[in-house]
């Protein structure tokens, strides 16, 4: 990576590893922020004070606490009328899935003594009692497919377990789920979670017979509806059995899910969230680690002996430098427990090493004068107004797209006019997304594309941004990306390219 932008940490775990460094990065840095994902970015930095060992170092509790503060004030912009919460901010109407897991986050940080902006949490308690009440798989299953009963019913176990968590359990609705017999396991387990904190314990242990417990899913599992993946439903499950109290039967599966968060595979926002979560809680709650006693070396450069009563320790490997060709670390356990020691290294890619893809998506990427005329932005004259206009097209005859995000940054020399705060209508808008996110140097714009089909033009959606050449110079013009945010086997990019502003009449 680029000289002065590389890091270096070596974790240290008494638990299963789970590469809480590398994986909470990627949750800090993740671009977006829609509600699903603002409460992702804040989720398991609950849990941090409960597993890990920081030393004389608190920066990163005092970070943690910052960022779940934030989370929540950031959270009253989602919340809809009805006590729901939207996709976006301002949205039009409460999200199912989002609203649960929302309150399940708001619940969670209550508990670890977070104050909750004032009312958020009781109108989302009414919303979530009534939705409870008011649900009916069969009606919505006709709507969208009988194959969409399991996620609506694995939705409605999620919001009767927060409201037995909140102290409000709706045992009619909670009846009438169990009644159906139509949960699958990873449900029954939420189900039966949620009658453990009703006081139901013995309805709770008679649910778990037998059940599995991981989800014999591979990775062709995919439903946005709850931007769900076979991880994060068997995340769903530990924290179900960690909170019955089986943690011995719950040792296998936290290995399992171990192995997914330290391999290569990617991860949504919501399955590394839900995983992070449910093994920092699994470890902390449940006492499963002990006394780690080690010493450890960098470079021959000997290190104090350590203790550690928390099983998870973190150390930065000071001045980490890409330039470094060579380096040893020296490891001693002399606890009586096993350990599990990582080492992560990061660092930001030099420019132009993108390349162009189409995976499951097309894109075209084309530069016009303000009256459509096509345009060469390897030099523009300084002063020119120009558009940059993006065509997202979905190739699936038979499935739609959800939850797109397009990313598009540009050169410091080039400036974005926000259309926006126009007075009069936009001329150059075409395609109006769901919402877009306007930066100094970048736009993010989200959206859906519809299945094709002979009687629907949504399978195609075209984006304009007005921009001026505004600063004379060389500058890099990075990539542009279109990706389905819960599903990395759906995205476009055209390469990035170095551009010039030059002075008008210029060669």
């Amino acid at each position: 990576g680029v000289e002065g932008t590389n890091s270096a940490t070596l974790e240290r775990s008494s638990m299963p590893p789970v590469d809480f460094e590398r994986r909470l990065k990627y949750l800090l840095d993740y671009p977006h922020g829609c509600v699903e994902q603002t409460t992702s970015r804040a989720f398991p930095q609950l849990y941090l004070k409960d597993v890990m060992d920081a030393g004389t170092d608190k920066r990163a509790f005092e970070r943690a606490t910052e960022n779940v503060k934030y989370a929540l004030d950031r959270l009253r912009s989602f919340q809809y009328s009805d006590g729901g919460f939207s996709f976006w901010p301002g949205g039009n109407s409460s999200y199912d899935w989002a609203s649960t897991y929302v309150g399940h986050f708001i619940l969670e940080a209550e508990n670890k003594g977070f104050v909750i902006p004032n009312g958020m949490k009781d109108k989302w308690i009414a919303h979530q009692k009534r939705a409870a009440k008011n649900y009916n798989a069969g009606s919505l299953s006709n709507y969208r497919g009988s194959h969409w009963r399991r996620y609506y019913d694995f939705a409605q176990a999620y919001r009767l377990y927060t409201l037995a968590l909140a102290g409000n359990p709706e045992m009619g609705a909670m009846n009438r789920l169990k009644a159906t017999n139509d949960l699958d396991d990873a449900g029954k387990w939420r189900l039966a979670a949620a009658y453990y904190l009703a006081g139901q314990q013995n309805i709770a242990e008679e649910m778990v017979v037998g059940l599995a417990t991981f989800v014999g899913l591979n990775g062709n599992y995919r439903n946005s509806y709850t931007y769900g993946s076979a991880d994060r439903d068997d995340a769903m499950i530990l924290e179900a059995m960690s909170i019955m109290g089986k943690r011995n039967e719950a040792l296998s599966l936290s290995k399992k899910i171990s192995g997914s968060l330290t391999d290569s595979r990617w991860m949504s926002t919501q399955t590394t969230a839900y995983c992070l979560m449910a093994m920092t809680k699994f470890a902390g709650e449940n006492g499963v680690s002990k006394e780690m006693r080690f010493s450890y070396n960098i470079n021959n450069k000997q290190k104090d002996k350590m203790v550690s009563t928390l099983p998870l320790k973190m150390i930065e490997i000071a001045n980490y430098s890409s330039k470094l060709d060579s380096g040893s670390i020296a490891l001693d356990n002399s606890g009586e427990g096993l350990m599990y020691a990582r080492v992560v290294i990061t660092g930001t890619p030099t420019k132009g090493e993108e390349i162009a893809a189409e995976n499951n998506l097309k894109i075209d990427v084309k530069y016009t004068t303000m009256t459509g005329s096509s345009i060469d932005v390897s030099k523009v004259e300084q002063g020119t107004d120009f558009i940059a206009e993006v065509t997202i097209t979905n190739p699936n005859s038979s499935e739609y797209i959800n939850d797109l995000a397009l990313i598009q940054i540009f050169p410091s020399g080039w400036e974005i006019h926000n259309t926006r705060m126009d007075e009069g209508p936009n001329t150059h808008e075409a395609d109006v997304p769901e919402y877009q996110d306007i930066r100094d140097d970048r736009v993010y714009t989200y959206f859906r594309l519809n299945q094709y089909s002979s009687y629907n033009s949504g399978y195609s959606k075209t984006f304009r941004i007005v921009l001026n050449a505004a600063y004379l110079g060389e500058y890099y013009l990075p990539s542009v990306m279109a990706e389905s945010m819960y599903d990395n086997r759906i995205n476009a990019s055209v390469a990035g390219q170095w551009v010039r502003v030059v002075k008008p009449g210029e060669e």
